[in-house]
């Protein structure tokens, strides 16, 4: 496989015994990206783990680079500039004060709270889908429970969430080219244009949900900034819904992939949540950790990653490392000690986690419960994955319900 094909949909449809050969063979690999840019590929499990716990590995890219390297980074809009004030992009101190006020926002009782909401929402959207007896499960199921749920937490229209996955879509999909920088900056206006009006509302008049909640979040006497502000916001819309939606569909897929483990857990519901979990593994809903960049030169598996470089760290590759899971690149639904790494390792582990975890969980349980028969309406080498280096999931998943 030629290394120019590293995040485009043909890539990732075999991209699992591409990671495999590097797991063998060259654990750390330098690849090309769009823009006439590279990176490091990280694909082992030890590997991995020992990158996103490593603080040599930092967030901020300006912190990794000498005065000469500065010069050759992307091209980036003046407008994009708050975002650099994102959780995921910072590192300790910073990084820290941040996901402590996201906490005592974004609390499990708040997540916990909205399940009946979830069920109620799955049902509803089986409901119309039976009518037809084919149904888009992405479009028409995955895609509507999350972007709907965090619409709700965020005390937002959930009418816009069809514009919310329009807008992260050309986002989390851009390259790092200049052309594909200029092409996302539309999305990125509407997106922060929506976000400041929806904070500025709620500044005006708090009310019982997310944003309210981090207006008024406090640690230590500090509170979020204006910019850090909505710049959180927007990340809670993006990893609020791209991920459970590629969670959802993908761990339908391989359900379907894989019928004996279907009937295993439509025979035994109580086995959803550690199904999920091997979903998560299996399938996970990100190709790779978001960017990290080497402070100094770093050895990995014998590989020396220069100071400056940009490092993937593999969670699909890690989560099929035969080295830590016994018969990886098979589905087990009943799988014991899963120490997957799907939603990251160590301090920027995903916030959202708990929340997508719940509502997979209802949402392939009601579709089990529902639809006594669930295949693909297409042949599978019909299948599209996003574009993208870090999520992993399916542009769409037509499948053939029946009662």
């Amino acid at each position: 496989m030629k290394e120019e094909t590293f995040g485009t949909s043909a890539f990732k449809a075999n991209s699992h015994a591409f990671y495999a050969r590097l797991r063998a063979e060259e654990p750390v690999r330098r690849v090309q990206m769009a823009g006439n840019h590279s990176a490091w590929l990280v694909t082992r499990y030890d590997d991995v783990v020992s990158v996103l716990k490593d603080e040599r590995f930092v967030k901020d890219r300006f912190r990794s680079l000498r005065p000469e390297h500065t010069a050759k980074l992307p091209w980036m809009p003046k407008a994009f500039e708050p975002l650099a004030h994102n959780m995921l992009d910072q590192d300790p101190p910073d990084h820290t004060r941040l996901r402590e006020l996201v906490h005592k926002a974004f609390t499990p009782r708040m997540v916990e709270a909205m399940r009946d909401r979830m069920q109620r929402l799955a049902d509803e959207l089986l409901d119309a889908a039976e009518t037809h007896g084919r149904t888009d499960l992405i479009r028409d199921y995955a895609l509507p429970i999350p972007t709907t749920i965090i619409a709700e937490m965020l005390g937002v229209d959930p009418h816009d969430r069809h514009k919310f996955h329009r807008w992260t879509s050309a986002l989390v999909s851009a390259d790092y080219s200049k052309l594909g920088i200029v092409r996302m900056v539309p999305s990125f206006l509407g997106l922060r244009r929506y976000v400041k009006d929806v904070v500025a509302r709620r500044r005006a008049k708090p009310d019982d949900d997310l944003v309210s909640a981090l207006l008024q979040a406090k640690e230590a006497d500090d509170q979020l900034s204006e910019d850090e502000l909505v710049a959180l916001v927007f990340l809670l819309i993006i990893s609020g819904h791209e991920p459970p939606v590629n969670l959802i569909g993908n761990g339908a897929l391989a359900l379907m992939r894989h019928p004996e483990q279907m009937e295993r857990l439509r025979d035994d519901p109580a086995l959803m949540k550690t199904a999920v979990e091997e979903m998560l593994r299996y399938e996970g809903p990100l190709e790779t950790a978001t960017e990290r960049f080497a402070r100094e030169d770093i050895s990995v598996a014998g590989t020396t990653i220069p100071a400056g470089s940009l490092v993937l760290a593999v969670l699909a590759s890690a989560n099929r490392d035969e080295r830590q899971f016994p018969r990886a690149d098979a589905l087990d639904l009943s799988r014991a000690d899963n120490k997957h790494v799907a939603f990251g390792f160590g301090i920027h582990y995903c916030v959202g986690a708990p929340l997508a975890r719940l509502e997979a969980q209802i949402a392939i349980s009601r579709l089990l419960a529902r639809c006594g028969d669930l295949k693909l309406a297409i042949a599978p080498e019909r299948l599209r994955w996003k574009r993208g280096m870090i999520l992993r999931g399916l542009e769409s998943l037509p499948v053939n319900l029946e009662k």
